[in-house]
């Protein structure tokens, strides 16, 4: 059972084999030189210390060798993203041939869906949540007027029940029971951006593919943070971006994943490029389009080496250590944020995210009874760095690469404080 002191916070500090690793991130500091609690990795992570030495090593062999750079630096810009590949699939449980790290996330969402939404007039509705970070909708609701549909129509919400927040897997399946015969894509958010709650991949990949209907899923907020296991979901493509949990830097680039069914199917519409034809004749120059295969055939153009830099600083952290180990503690890390919460004598605030460890990533969304920013200013104030979304929640997330268990006893403590 948990306990709510500092010396017990201290105490599973010091028993956290992963501990070790906050004294490899830069962690900003107030005017004072004190440590941020900082608890919005759900929005930008931290910078690992070795970003800059493999960022100079590329600035260093740009300036050393020009263009021959390509060839001849430490690693080589040719093939760079191919060093990215095998951990990032890792990371999200996928076969290399699968992955790839280009572009950002509704960049790559609007190209898969070039492949992957192929309406017809009778099969061309497409599902999201109801509260799907707003970048899906207008991404969804564009491509629906796109190919000529009325978006009103053409966009159905999977909404939480009634004085409820969370969604229901029971009431996706009625959905696609009823209207399966009209719905074309499934475009799911796989960790939703405002409850933190995590969707069963698997389940929503077998209820689309019950009334043939293609299954895409946004990892913006599952990267880095849960386990997806895209592969084994059997769902049709993801998309993700890298700067939240996988702390490539603001803006950084994203990642693709389809899947392995798809993979040599050249006949899937797609836009084309030079980075996405066979790399043996893509020198050739005035060769016809011969698409590769996998992943890789929906990358359109070379890779910026700077931003790719920066996510392999950080992949090589997540492969030390594992997405296992991480996720343990992220579940331990939550599970004491939450016990912590539960103790403050106050009906002002709640937790919406699962309270099932199985069901969330590190993300705990805090909701404000009759809200207004003021909480979450004074947090701020505080040197508490949370983030706030409409209308009324204060997103917190103590991620288990930097963030510790007496940085939450603080937050904690400090909140009570203010209530």
């Amino acid at each position: 059972m948990y306990k709510a002191t500092l010396a017990y916070a201290q105490q599973l500090d010091k028993e956290d084999k992963l501990s070790y690793l906050r004294e490899q991130f830069h962690i900003p500091k107030d005017k004072q030189g004190n440590d941020w609690l900082y608890f919005t990795g759900n929005s930008l992570g931290l910078q690992p210390k070795q970003t800059q030495q493999y960022i100079q090593q590329e600035l260093d062999d740009w300036a050393k060798f020009g263009v021959e750079g390509h060839f001849e630096a430490k690693n080589p810009w040719m093939p760079y993203h191919e060093f990215l590949t095998e951990k990032m699939a890792k990371i999200v449980g996928a076969k290399p041939l699968e992955v790839v790290v280009m572009n950002t996330l509704t960049t790559n969402l609007h190209l898969l869906m070039v492949s992957f939404y192929q309406p017809t007039k009778a099969k061309y509705k497409i599902v999201i949540e109801s509260d799907a970070f707003p970048s899906d909708r207008y991404a969804v609701q564009s491509q629906l007027k796109f190919h000529g549909f009325d978006p009103e129509k053409g966009l159905i919400e999977w909404k939480p029940r009634a004085g409820e927040e969370l969604l229901r897997i029971e009431d996706l399946e009625q959905i696609v029971s009823e209207q399966g015969d009209e719905i074309a894509l499934l475009l799911i958010g796989g960790v939703n951006y405002y409850t933190g709650q995590y969707l069963d991949l698997k389940r929503i990949a077998e209820i689309g593919h019950a009334k043939n209907c293609m299954v895409g899923i946004d990892l913006a907020h599952g990267a880095g943070n849960i386990s997806p296991k895209l592969h084994d979901s059997g769902v049709d493509f993801a998309a993700w971006c890298t700067y939240k949990y996988l702390n490539s830097g603001p803006g950084s680039l994203a990642g693709l994943f389809v899947h392995e069914k798809h993979a040599y199917n050249k006949e899937l519409p797609r836009f084309a490029g030079w980075w996405n034809h066979n790399k043996e004749t893509r020198f050739n120059m005035r060769q016809p389009f011969d698409v590769m295969a996998g992943g890789e055939g929906w990358q359109l153009s070379n890779p910026p080496i700077l931003s790719m830099a920066a996510i392999k600083a950080s992949l090589d952290m997540f492969d030390k250590v594992g997405m296992d180990a991480l996720r343990q503690k992220s579940e331990k890390l939550t599970g004491y944020f939450e016990f912590l919460i539960n103790q403050i004598d106050t009906d002002r605030i709640k937790i919406i995210t699962p309270s099932n460890p199985k069901e969330r990533g590190c993300q705990l969304s805090i909701q404000v009874k009759n809200a207004d920013k003021s909480l979450h200013q004074n947090l701020t104030e505080n040197n508490i760095i949370t983030d706030w979304r409409e209308p009324d929640v204060i997103r917190c997330a103590p991620v288990p690469m930097y963030n510790s268990f007496e940085d939450v006893f603080r937050m904690v403590e400090i909140l009570k404080g203010l209530l």
